[in-house]
């Protein structure tokens, strides 16, 4: 027992993620938001009368949930990838 190595821990200062890993994350934040902006939409000019085509509008039906599952897969893939080693 008294032979044995003790092995000390190296430090390496390896972060979880990698540069490029941050800006995917940036990326599908700023995908979401457009997304998120999008489906808000705008403001009817008479509020007593109820307008479908604002509200049932190509962009806020299709164009951004669309946008927004792709900045949730964006960020998917930004935490899946693996950093590059240097």
């Amino acid at each position: 027992m008294a032979n044995e190595k003790k092995q000390t821990p190296t430090n390496t200062n390896s972060t979880l993620f990698g540069k490029e890993n941050y800006m995917w994350m940036l990326a599908g934040l700023a995908i979401m938001a457009l997304g998120f902006f999008l489906m808000a939409g705008g403001k009817n000019s008479n509020p007593a009368q109820f307008n479908d085509s604002d509200v049932y509008s190509t962009t806020r039906i299709t164009i951004a949930p669309i946008l927004i599952v792709l900045g949730l897969v964006t960020e998917i893939f930004a935490i899946m990838r693996k950093p590059k080693e240097s």
